[in-house]
This record gives structure tokens, C-alpha cells and sequence, in this order.
């Protein structure tokens, strides 16, 4: 049996979580949702994803948090991570630094709003 790679979209608007899953499921990838970061990672620690959409700004527990979370984590740290930033010009480099001069471990980021053609190369690029 061929399994779909599972993504997981975390962003508190749902509406987004919506219009990317679809685009998602169309490119032929299985999608779990989650809507803020302790809910992401009960997710990820249900139903393993291979690659997580993650916004930064969220209630409870941002994506900065969760990223860092998995990264330094021995069981999850090779999940990837593309950061979904409204402030694309606050991130930089190769470890993503936010405007408040902190670093993420994150694998690749994409600024919003979203181009979903370009997120689906993004994500095939970081799977």
C-alpha cells in the first residue's frame, strides 16, 4: 500500500489552514490540522507528520516555541519545519532570526501572504 506523506498545518486562521490543506490533499498529501502549538504537538505526538506548516503568531504557544520544541527534542527533531511569517523581512539566514533577535532551528520559512504553488515547492523540497 502507497501511504501518503502526512503534513501538518498549524495557523490560528483558519480559514488558511483550510485553503492550504486543500491545495495539500490536491498535490496528493494526507493533512492532520491543528490550530495553535499545544495542539499541534498533541498532533504530532498522536499522528507523526513528516513535515510541519507552522505559523509563528498563535495563541498558547507560539511557532517559534514549538519549533524549537521538536528541534531540540531527540524523538521529533527530524520533523521538518517551514515557518509561516507575515514579517518575512524579520527572518534571515540559515537559522531564522525573528525580529526579536531570536533564532529558530527551523528548516526553510515562507512569508504571508501564501503563495500556494510556491509552499508545495517548499515542501517538496524539505520532505
Amino acid at each position: 500500500m502507497n501511504e501518503k506523506t502526512l503534513i501538518l498545518v498549524v495557523d490560528d486562521d483558519p480559514d488558511l489552514v483550510e485553503s492550504v490543506s486543500m491545495k495539500l490533499e490536491a498535490e496528493g498529501f494526507a493533512v492532520d490540522k491543528a490550530y495553535d502549538g499545544v495542539e499541534a504537538m498533541d498532533r504530532i505526538k498522536t499522528r507523526r507528520p513528516a513535515l510541519v506548516i507552522l505559523d509563528v503568531m498563535m495563541p498558547r504557544k507560539n511557532g517559534y516555541e514549538l519549533c524549537d520544541e521538536l528541534k531540540k527534542s531527540e524523538e521529533y527533531k527530524d520533523i521538518s519545519v517551514l515557518l509561516l511569517t507575515a514579517v518575512a523581512d524579520a527572518v534571515t539566514s540559515t537559522n531564522y532570526t525573528h525580529q526579536g533577535g531570536k533564532n529558530t532551528l527551523a528548516d526553510d520559512y515562507i512569508p504571508k501572504p501564501i503563495e500556494l504553488d510556491q509552499l508545495v515547492d517548499l515542501v517538496r523540497e524539505n520532505l
